[in-house]
């Protein structure tokens, strides 16, 4: 089943909520163009995250900036893993690529915060769940937005989104 859908796609959510398994699995599904959001992290932020040093408004700018530009070079139809945590940045994304939806990974603080702790190679400091949280803007009620458990199996998470792009 492959949706008709020309619309772009960002999953989101805080580190650990599976963004990037998810979308990666969906777009390789369906053959669709993907984006890995950490990719455009400059080197300056990789390092404050590591160091347990939340992003501010200002280092997340280029970062946006870069995102937005790539979804703008993609046809329709792209996926991209990103954060999205705040309604700025969200619209920010929406205003490069007209339609763009959100896959939303819900997910419980104490079970990113697992999930960030046993995960290998990243750069991201488990230290840094609690500001994720703190920064986080729910997305759910707004338009473009589905919501998923991100404690649901892979599979059935695939599904929902697949069957949410045919609508």
């Amino acid at each position: 089943m492959i949706p008709s859908a020309p619309e772009s796609l960002v999953f989101m959510g805080v580190a650990g909520s599976g963004k990037s398994t998810l979308g990666a699995a969906v777009a390789a599904q369906l053959g669709r163009v993907w984006l890995e959001g950490d990719d455009f992290h400059g080197e300056a932020n990789r390092r404050k995250m590591a160091q347990g040093q939340p992003l501010t408004d200002a280092d997340r700018a280029a970062w946006l900036a870069a995102l937005c530009e790539q979804l703008r070079r993609q046809p329709p139809g792209a996926m991209a893993a990103c954060s999205a945590l705040k309604r700025a940045y969200r619209d920010q994304l929406r205003q490069a690529s007209p339609g763009l939806r959100f896959a939303f990974l819900d997910i419980s603080k104490a079970e990113a915060r697992l999930r960030v702790q046993t995960r290998g190679g990243h750069f991201f400091s488990a230290s840094l769940m609690d500001s994720q949280f703190d920064t986080l803007e729910s997305p759910v009620g707004e338009p473009g937005v589905l919501r998923l458990d991100a404690l649901a199996p892979l599979g059935e998470l695939q599904v929902q989104v697949c069957d949410w792009l045919q609508t």
